[in-house]
């Protein structure tokens, strides 16, 4: 599937809520991008995702109960049973090289700064997990 030509359902996990809504705000504005849910814990992640099967998860890595990571982890196992696996972007307020091994590690497409996220940093980071691993969805 080209996920360039089709429309990206995105969940939101984030314990913030100030967060989740400026997350949306950035998705209102790019076109093909639709938001589907919502979670405030890593465990309601992981049960929304098996639910909504979304295309791509925004990931906060600091939650209570487990991790980012972890949820990450526990998503593309439930996902991959399914064969429909979502990218996910692992955010915090750290900077990229703080977290890049463990982005790799848990088997997130990429890690955004939350002070660097906006549209153009999440088209972007979009296209190129894409582009290294088209077709997953």
């Amino acid at each position: 599937m080209n996920r360039g030509l089709v429309t990206v359902h995105v969940l939101i996990v984030d314990d913030q809520a100030a967060f989740r809504r400026a997350a949306a705000r950035v998705l209102a504005r790019l076109p093909g991008f639709d938001l589907v849910g919502e979670a405030d814990t890593g465990e309601a992640s992981v049960d929304l995702a098996r639910s909504l099967r979304p295309d791509l998860v925004l990931m906060d890595i600091h939650l209570p109960g487990i991790d980012g990571t972890e949820a990450t982890r526990r998503i593309l196992a439930d996902a991959a049973l399914s064969r429909k696996l979502p990218l996910v972007f692992l955010l915090s307020t750290y900077e990229a090289a703080d977290y890049a091994a463990q982005t790799v590690a848990c088997g997130a497409s990429a890690y955004l700064a939350k002070a660097e996220f906006g549209p153009t940093a999440l088209a972007l980071a979009w296209l190129a997990a894409n582009a290294q691993a088209p077709g997953i969805a």
